[in-house]
């Protein structure tokens, strides 16, 4: 049997395939980003085709640096941005509209009339979620409802829907498969996380017919196989996840109490409560972990909209930084003396605020403040926010964590790391392989095929880079955090009639 095991890992902002050998350890990485579209303020969207050629580029180009062909691979995992949604012909694979991306708010008023009806209740007892523009289905209707004929093509059985995971699915099975995962599934607001169906109520309250739905299976299984024109040969494709639940499963987050956070284009903080689904009373979204075997672990979860975007942001629309590598030297000179805040709600506040007419600011700026200490503000957002997560979860009756694994493109950031510790008051744990998302589905792949024998397997694979101890006083880290806390109401309060920041 092949060794070598592909994850393409289709995130936010690029696409990336990475080669693991049967030791979980990397062989080779491609990565590609692919433009955003911000049509309207609130909207934001993706060319369904610069998703998919950005996939092809990648896994081609992974496979000639290794000098590897297709019939070198045992399998391959899919993992995914999640909630983004398309719509496309059954017949011919094409988008009838761009893909509406996860961070998109277009659905914002629907939504509002969606909790004023008092629909709320159902949705949280069968998803496990609230009702907000981020999940997706929303966004189908919106799709259904906008785009001319959508709903008549879809009456009559002729479109598809499916987030990313489906579509990439559908694309490489070259239309033969319709599929997801109950991880991605449980991210659409249509998905009963209990009975793991389709809910035909929420089906019918959203107006969204069954027949446009994919299968849902466990995270290992036989989703189909490649059409061999594409890469040569036809390969398995042997997992599906959601990219947070992918990140679990690499972090080895096998445990109840287990948390990871991932920071990339957001922050997504993931604790596994096993078995039993734990409601939160703060605002948080009970999930699906993983499904393996028919047997479902829960998870609760506290989102972020944007983590990494924030530096991007200060890369790409305000130009203040060329690459996001300087914003750690840029750090180290301000260290947390600046007084600045910067709170990132470009696109709406995510947990535990779930506040879709929030914007952006900051706060604190005087003839001293320069590029560092934006920059340095940027950073300590994203710790903040990953506070909020954790007062959420400890709120909730959680089990109380010791230390928090970490992973995504924003934690090779020393300073940033350790800046979460301190904002934290727990150890912060960087994992050798901080591309967990793409490890987590190819371990799941590779326990498919049988080159894992259980998820023990998978965890003794993981190894522990650099541990990060708080080293802030408490008191300095409760100052710090209150600021924080004073900025968020300020971006949610109305002044004189207007938010902050509209």
């Amino acid at each position: 049997m092949p060794q070598h095991l592909l994850a393409i890992d289709q995130g936010t902002t690029s696409s990336r395939a990475m080669l693991f050998d049967a030791q979980c350890q990397p062989v080779s990485v491609a990565q590609q980003e692919f433009p955003q579209h911000f049509p309207r303020d609130g909207w934001v969207e993706h060319d369904p085709e610069a998703i998919w050629q950005s996939v092809l580029d990648v896994v081609r180009k992974v496979l000639e640096q290794a000098g590897l062909g297709a019939g070198d691979i045992c399998a391959i995992g899919i993992t995914n941005q999640r909630e983004t949604t398309l719509l496309w012909d059954a017949s011919t694979g094409e988008a009838v509209y761009p893909a509406i991306v996860w961070q998109d708010r277009r659905t914002a008023a629907f939504c509002d009339q969606l909790r004023t009806d008092g629909h709320e209740q159902l949705v949280s007892q069968r998803t496990g979620l609230l009702i907000d523009p981020y999940f997706s289905a929303t966004k189908l209707r919106w799709l259904l409802d906008n785009v001319p004929g959508a709903r008549d093509r879809a009456a009559r059985g002729q479109l598809r829907f499916g987030t990313v995971d489906s579509f990439l699915l559908w694309r490489l099975t070259g239309g033969k498969v319709h599929r997801t995962d109950a991880t991605n599934a449980s991210r659409t607001m249509l998905f009963n996380i209990h009975s793991q169906q389709w809910d035909e109520e929420l089906l019918q309250l959203l107006d969204i017919p069954a027949s446009l739905l994919p299968e849902v299976l466990d995270n290992t299984a036989e989703f189909g196989h490649t059409d061999a024109a594409l890469f040569g040969a036809s390969i398995p494709i042997a997992a599906m996840a959601g990219d947070q639940q992918a990140a679990l499963v690499g972090q080895a987050c096998f445990t109840p109490g287990s948390v990871k956070s991932t920071y990339g284009t957001g922050c997504f903080m993931v604790m596994n409560t096993g078995e039993t689904p734990v409601r939160s009373s703060h605002r948080l979204l009970t999930t699906i972990g993983y499904r393996l075997g028919g047997r479902t672990t829960y998870a609760l979860e506290g989102s972020i909209f944007v983590a990494g975007a924030a530096i991007q942001w200060l890369r790409d629309g305000l130009k203040l930084i060329s690459h996001a590598d300087e914003t750690e030297a840029l750090a180290e000179q301000v260290g947390d003396q600046s007084g600045v805040y910067l709170v990132p709600a470009f696109t709406g506040l995510g947990a535990p605020y779930w506040d879709p007419q929030a914007r952006g600011a900051i706060f604190g700026l005087t003839r001293d403040t320069g590029i560092a200490e934006i920059v340095t503000a940027g950073l300590q957002s994203v710790c903040f926010q990953t506070r909020d997560l954790l007062e959420a979860m400890n709120a909730d009756g959680a089990i109380a964590t010791s230390s928090l694994r970490v992973d995504g493109g924003m934690v090779v950031n020393n300073w940033m790391v350790q800046a979460l510790a301190n904002t934290l008051g727990v150890q912060v744990d960087r994992p050798q392989v901080t591309e967990t998302t793409a490890l987590g589905v190819a371990c799941l792949a590779g326990l498919q095929q049988g080159l894992f024998s259980s998820l023990d397997d998978i965890a003794r694979h993981w190894a522990c880079e650099r541990s990060f101890t708080p080293l802030m006083p408490a008191q300095r880290r409760g100052e710090l955090y209150a600021g924080w806390l004073n900025a968020v109401r300020r971006v949610r309060e109305p002044v004189g009639g207007e938010r902050v920041g509209k």
